[in-house]
């Protein structure tokens, strides 16, 4: 981990604050529009629910230009939420809203994370709560579900349990939940999912752990952080927040970088980790924290069309790289389906009437583009094979892994083009099942992860130096 940087300004603050029990922190960029109903529901659950605890929450931001800090230090103060509640509590509440520094030169959500835990661990806090800035379905019980399994029941890292559309989370039904499941056990079904709990204890793991690289100052974080708590041997559970609601992202308009970010943490961390889950088999339940919510979230507009066209379009140019990081049964697989969906990409735009790129107002519905490409499928063992042999890939360090990941990512558009063809006709329940379908083939190919482990040899470059006698 590196040095702190925190700025004095930062540093006198918290030493006029002195100590808190428990702490909200609330990473933020441009968004002014959320913000504040996201502070409000955190005021109101520190109030309502821990009135004896010394609160304090903090807006970590990457220097937003609509006016994000401003919206946090304006919200509704204490006494007002105070007054709608009717509880008086013991310890007045402080804010803070801070532009964070970058690490290393670096800027991004998990930058501002960093800023976070290190305020945290000098307050001496119990448990600190991360919130995404863009939620829209926040509510003050949410704080209590996050931070009561820590001071309740000993626990160190809480993940969240959403209900989410049946398109939605496409980086986490597709790499990290059946890949975070086979490789350590846990299910964990959200393990980078934005919103989470963690005890001082666990905070203080982190800030001396030493492998920070630029994506885990970005969205490289969050699987950072379950991977850590996992691997460290902390007690992890889950808690039922009820329906994500948050600014909707096109995986084939949105999540590349993202997706580059993620991925190539977790692969990383794979590697760095071996001895730790090259003996583990099957998986078991994680425990679940509070009542279980009927909700239905908003639906997801995707653009299949886009997404098997990538899909396609990276075929032509990757098709060297894919062949090089891939067993070589794998890449023939997959540069069949990528011509397969170049074909049956062209067939649907023929079909639809679409001269230009689909999508928008006034184009083909997500369903509509899905029932154009219903021939499609990519099976779940094959996709899989993919990431077994990206980490195996990753192990010998050449080409590096960023190079690896951006090659993956018109596969991954692929994959997720094939899930949403096949869930267009399901309910939320079947999708499910779907999800947990592709998590056991994760499993029962572990195996295959060993095997491809085994014939992997790190390059000279990243093999370490022999030990001098």
């Amino acid at each position: 981990m590196p040095e702190t940087t925190l700025t004095p300004a930062i540093r006198d603050g918290i030493e006029r604050l002195e100590r808190a029990d428990l702490m909200v922190g609330i990473p933020s960029f441009k968004n002014a529009a959320t913000i504040g109903y996201v502070a409000r529901a955190a005021q109101a659950g520190l109030v309502q629910y821990f009135p004896d605890l010394r609160p304090v929450l903090v807006n970590a931001d990457a220097g937003s230009s609509d006016g994000t800090q401003r919206v946090v230090v304006d919200t509704e103060p204490p006494d007002y939420v105070e007054s709608i509640l009717l509880v008086r509590p013991t310890n007045r509440l402080a804010r803070i809203s801070l532009t964070y520094p970058p690490v290393d030169g670096i800027g991004g959500k998990g930058a501002a994370l960093r800023a976070i835990f290190e305020i945290a661990a000098a307050l001496e806090v119990q448990a600190l709560v991360v919130v995404d800035s863009d939620l829209r379905s926040i509510v003050p019980e949410w704080i209590e579900l996050l931070a009561g399994p820590i001071l309740k029941g000993g626990y160190d890292f809480v993940a969240p349990l959403y209900s989410r559309y049946k398109y939605d989370g496409t980086i986490t039904n597709t790499v990290t939940y059946p890949l975070t499941r086979a490789l350590y056990g846990h299910r964990i079904r959200q393990p980078i999912g934005g919103d989470f709990g963690v005890s001082g204890d666990l905070i203080r793991h982190y800030l001396e752990c030493d492998d920070w690289t630029p994506d885990v100052s970005r969205f490289g974080i969050d699987i950072w952080m379950t991977t850590h708590a996992l691997t460290g041997g902390f007690a992890v559970c889950q808690t039922r927040l009820g329906a994500k609601v948050h600014d909707p992202k096109d995986p084939g308009a949105d999540l590349g970088p993202m997706f580059r970010q993620v991925v190539g943490t977790i692969l990383s961390m794979a590697v760095e980790n071996h001895e730790r889950w090259s003996t583990i088999r099957g998986s078991h339940d994680v425990p679940a924290y509070g009542f279980e919510r009927i909700a239905e979230p908003p639906p997801l507009d995707v653009n299949t069309l886009r997404l098997l066209s990538e899909f396609h379009t990276g075929s032509l140019t990757l098709a060297g790289n894919w062949r090089r990081m891939l067993a070589p049964a794998t890449a023939d697989t997959v540069l069949e389906l990528a011509a397969e969906a170049g074909t049956l990409t062209e067939a649907a735009r023929t079909r639809l009437g679409l001269s230009g790129e689909a999508g928008g107002p006034g184009g083909p519905t997500t369903l509509e583009m899905a029932e154009a490409l219903s021939g499609f499928h990519s099976p779940d063992d094959t996709w899989a094979r993919v990431v077994y042999d990206l980490i195996a890939a990753t192990r010998v360090g050449d080409p590096p892994v960023d190079e690896l990941v951006a090659a993956l990512v018109p596969i991954y558009f692929g994959r997720v083009g094939s899930l949403i063809v096949d869930a267009r006709h399901l309910t939320a329940e079947q999708a499910e099942e779907r999800v947990e379908r592709q998590a056991r083939e994760f499993e029962l190919l572990k195996p295959y992860l060993l095997e491809r482990w085994e014939a992997s040899v790190p390059s000279a470059d990243t093999a370490p130096a022999p030990e001098t006698p």
